[in-house]
């Protein structure tokens, strides 16, 4: 996707030094766009978790490529022991996203056959490049998908705009490249159909109006950021025809945890009979979970994020404030869970299903018990 005219994944290979993973720096978005670059698990881990990265695809590949960081800057006498090591220490990074157990355990299962150091390095690195590509190849059918139901509403409403409401940051920040709930949106722009997007400030870290707004204003999307609460209001008065949303986990019952206050969005969408639709890819399906509310780890946040707000000054200056009085206790929980009841359908890089366990299925077969 487009950086001031110029096409970025969120993570990517240094061109010049393989023992370096660049990554773009998501905490200072849109006030400044800086590359850090990545040299150990440690690095990895810190990048996962202070949210220099973040969303659950980014995560995951991440992590991928923090196994192999260990193995090119560990010790070769105990690099399997190392390697275990490492893996644990970034799978507790953070723990809603399901996308990092799971590709780190790809990996490692990927390189347990490995007999020398050399060897896992070589594999590791192809592992995590090939996971990258995936992704992206992923995001890209879940927009071909997604773009089908914006255009079906355009035809309904003779060519005028649809109005799509999302929640956080799903989009290409979140997953290499593409997105999950933005992909639909970049597929139906792209191909002429006229969008617009409501975009939910998403507090207390802000990730829509500082994020979701910045990319769709590199590509020309048209949208609007909106306070979190407003949403309900909107959709009373028929100002939004579709909800998509993104996923950090989904059971496979369709019950879907993402960002905190995303519950909410789908009550209202439900309310006013509006679809509310949430794209994912299959590495954010967790086929042992059945019962989200009850299963999934909820992270529970730093308060800071909450007591104060970070701007930027008329000077130029980038500045956090403190908004809660000193006195006050935060809660900081980080995400929530949708019962599947409220989720019109998931959308997949297999198609779209129904949230239940019998459709899901359908499109993934091989996880059948």
């Amino acid at each position: 996707m487009q950086v001031n005219g110029k096409n970025y994944h969120t993570i990517w290979v240094h061109p010049d030094n393989k023992q370096i993973i660049q990554v773009i720096d998501q905490r200072k978005i849109p006030f400044e766009f800086q590359i850090v670059n990545l040299k150990t698990p440690e690095d990895a881990f810190e990048a996962i978790k202070n949210m220099t990265v973040r969303g659950a695809p980014l995560i995951g590949v991440t992590g991928a490529y923090g196994i192999y960081l260990g193995l090119i800057s560990g010790d070769d006498k105990n690099w399997k022991a190392n390697l275990e090591k490492s893996a644990e220490y970034l799978k507790s990074a953070r723990p809603t996203a399901v996308n990092l157990a799971l590709l780190i355990d790809e990996m490692m299962h990927k390189l347990a056959g490995c007999t020398t150091i050399e060897q896992a390095c070589i594999m590791a690195l192809e592992e995590a490049n090939r996971m990258k590509l995936r992704e992206i190849a992923w995001s890209e059918a879940i927009g071909n998908y997604g773009c089908e139901l914006i255009e079906a509403i355009s035809k309904k409403k003779n060519g005028q705009p649809v109005n799509i409401l999302t929640h956080c940051n799903a989009g290409w920040l979140a997953c290499i490249d593409w997105g999950t709930a933005t992909a639909p949106m970049y597929k139906a722009f792209l191909k002429g159909i006229p969008i617009h997007v409501w975009v939910d400030e998403t507090r207390p870290r802000n990730q829509g109006a500082r994020l979701t707004a910045w990319e769709l204003s590199q590509e020309g999307v048209p949208h609007t950021v909106i306070p979190d609460n407003a949403g309900g209001h909107l959709m009373q008065h028929g100002l939004v025809d579709l909800c998509i949303v993104g996923s950090d986990r989904t059971t496979s019952t369709g019950d879907v945890a993402n960002k905190i206050g995303t519950y909410l969005k789908a009550l209202a969408a439900s309310e006013n009979n509006i679809p509310f639709y949430v794209a994912l890819p299959s590495s954010s399906i967790d086929f042992t979970m059945k019962d989200g509310i009850h299963e999934i780890p909820i992270e529970q946040r730093d308060g800071e994020e909450v007591s104060h707000m970070e701007g930027k000054l008329e000077n130029g200056e980038i500045k956090k404030i403190r908004i809660v009085n000193e006195l006050s206790p935060v809660a900081n929980y980080g995400f929530d869970v949708t019962p599947a009841k409220y989720v019109t359908g998931l959308i997949t890089e297999r198609g779209i299903c129904k949230a239940d366990r019998d459709d899901i299925l359908r499109l993934f077969p091989e996880k059948k018990d």
